[in-house]
């Protein structure tokens, strides 16, 4: 029942990832919170697979900073590809 912390954790991670970086509006508003949710819920999974228990601060940590660091590397990354796309299509388009 506690995964479900790692992914509330995840989902305001990724929620302050959305309006704390550039290029917001090329990108859903959901985009961050479900990525972020995604992996810290995916991270408890996998070390509760692992045998680590609720009660290590490792299982913790880890649930949290895999969302704090990969979330808003992936977020740059959809926005700066959906930018990348945009432009090519208005090039192909003839707009720009």
């Amino acid at each position: 029942m506690l995964v479900v912390l790692a992914l509330v954790f995840g989902a305001i991670i990724g929620a302050a990832a959305h309006f704390a970086l550039p290029l917001r509006s090329l990108r859903g508003v959901a985009v961050g919170p479900i990525l972020g949710s995604i992996l810290g819920t995916a991270t408890w999974t996998a070390l509760t697979w692992a045998g680590s228990a609720p009660a290590e601060p490792t299982i913790w940590l880890a649930s949290i900073g895999v969302p704090l660091v990969l979330t808003p590397v992936a977020v740059v990354a959809l926005s700066r590809l959906r930018q990348a796309r945009d432009a090519r299509t208005r090039t192909e388009l003839g707009i720009a």
